[in-house]
């Protein structure tokens, strides 16, 4: 055993970010049932999801800040205990107005948990370890991502989907214990001078990460109004102008831009956004292609996207040891690189192609998944100055977010613009009832996405990988 490992603070790591994996499916799967049960549609139960992704992305890097202040293992074991109450609180809840504001606490819970989790693995282990601990958590991540829709479906079928918000009570009391325990065993720290908290630059940073979700959200425009677009773009100009006006003018600045100046830390999250982009394009576009065009059985669907799942959970560790000996950016780059691979199968997807092509799609984009992420997480976090490290996971956790939300957003568009371009009707509904357009509007969004991707290639490749010596205080 290797006494510079701290297994019992990697464990605790591990439980957080499968905890956060599973907590996500169970719940997505559980929504049908929910609104039949509180009265009402699924445009109604949308504001569950909603509230959760506001406060999840938009608290997360306010917390990996306060993180780094007060420390990590106590805003995290706080996270574990706010998650349990809040799941408890929606397991509970009669109405729908009620299981939205839980939904918003089980999101504060999530912030504080995201945005410390990689941070933790990486103090756990020795630097020469950095890559196989970010590894392990990408595995434990998407092992509660494969399992969770199963347990979820279960708790429906033979219990309540009250069920599948109890069923996370138990973990969640395990990870406050745990990291409590991880905690005292510690060495006593010596004791921190007072920092103040920029509660000004929390609250801008959150109307600013809230505003944009809300601009590019699908599911806010069906519940508001399209006219709602142009006021809530507005109104994430206007916040944005005052975060970065306040956080260049502050002494204690809750968005550090500074550590920006990191190029192998800016570099990373430019990968990541742009990753995490073509993922959420991947995922949202394939299901129509699967079921309306080539008619795919939904379980042969999910059947499709859940199996090369288990292919990340292998490759995660893999690329992580390359990491620790090669240096991250080797593994990176050549995640990217499957990814525009992945992407650029898409461009021949046609109205008869046999499920194996898009299912070899899926399963070079979850090669990249395997490879890419472990190393640009090592990349990101453990490469960062040790006090700002709670920040850096905080960012890893907010860029995935917000460009998944992008991924949606563009392609929605860029499909329904090359599919009017194809139909040769202008103001043409986006639809699978023309094959042949939609298929072409396809292939033409994954081309872009592949072009896209070799930005990604580019910050890859071009950040250092070497450990920043800025002294940063």
């Amino acid at each position: 055993m290797n006494a510079s490992i701290n297994y019992l603070l990697l464990t605790t790591a591990l439980l957080g970010t499968f905890f956060s994996g599973t907590a996500t499916r169970i719940v997505s799967i559980s929504m049908p049932t929910i609104a039949n049960s509180l009265a009402t549609d699924l445009l109604g139960v949308s504001w569950a999801l909603l509230s959760y992704q506001l406060s999840n992305i938009g608290l997360s890097i306010i917390f990996g800040r306060v993180s780094d202040l007060w420390g990590r293992e106590k805003i995290f074991a706080l996270g574990f205990l706010v998650f349990t109450v809040s799941s408890l609180l929606c397991g509970l809840s009669q109405t729908l107005v009620q299981l939205i504001v839980f939904r918003f606490m089980q999101g504060v819970g999530g912030a504080m948990l995201q945005s410390s989790s990689r941070a933790l693995a990486a103090e756990s282990v020795p630097e020469n370890l950095a890559g196989r601990a970010q590894g392990y958590m990408t595995t434990a991540h998407h092992v509660g991502f494969i399992i969770g829709p199963s347990i979820g479906g279960l708790m429906i079928d033979y219990l309540s989907w009250r069920w599948s918000f109890f069923f996370l009570v138990p973990i969640g009391i395990c990870g406050a214990l745990l990291t409590l325990l991880s905690l005292r065993s510690r060495p006593r720290a010596s004791p921190r001078r007072p920092v103040s908290i920029d509660y000004a630059g929390a609250a801008l940073l959150f109307a600013t990460t809230s505003a944009l979700v809300m601009s590019l959200d699908r599911r806010t425009h069906q519940m508001i109004g399209e006219n709602s677009k142009t006021a809530l773009a507005v109104l994430f100009l206007i916040c944005l102008a005052g975060l970065i006006f306040h956080e260049t003018r502050t002494r204690t600045p809750i968005l550090n831009l500074t550590l920006f100046k990191i190029r192998r830390f800016s570099m990373s999250v430019v990968s990541l956004l742009v990753i995490a982009i073509c993922y959420a394009l991947t995922g949202f576009l394939l299901p129509f292609y699967l079921q309306d065009v080539l008619g795919l059985t939904p379980t042969h669907v999910g059947v499709i996207f859940m199996a090369p799942s288990f292919l990340t959970v292998a490759l995660a560790p893999l690329s992580g040891y390359l990491a620790d000996h090669l240096g991250p950016r080797m593994p990176a780059s050549l995640g990217v690189a499957f990814m525009i691979v992945s992407l650029g199968i898409g461009g021949f997807l046609r109205v008869d192609s046999h499920w194996i092509l898009p299912t070899l799609l899926i399963v070079v984009g979850a090669i990249t998944n395997g490879i890419f992420n472990p190393a640009n997480s090592m990349a990101m976090i453990s490469m960062m100055p040790a006090q700002h490290r709670g920040f850096a996971s905080a960012v890893n956790h907010v860029t995935f977010g917000l460009g998944n939300v992008l991924g949606v957003a563009l392609s929605s568009l860029l499909m329904s613009v090359t599919f009017e371009h194809y139909t040769g009707i202008s103001g043409t509904a986006l639809t699978t009832a023309n094959p042949s357009a939609f298929v072409a509007a396809l292939n033409t969004t994954f081309m872009a996405a592949a072009a896209l991707s070799l930005v990604a290639l580019a910050t890859s490749i071009m950040g250092s990988g070497r450990k920043s010596s800025l002294p940063f205080p």
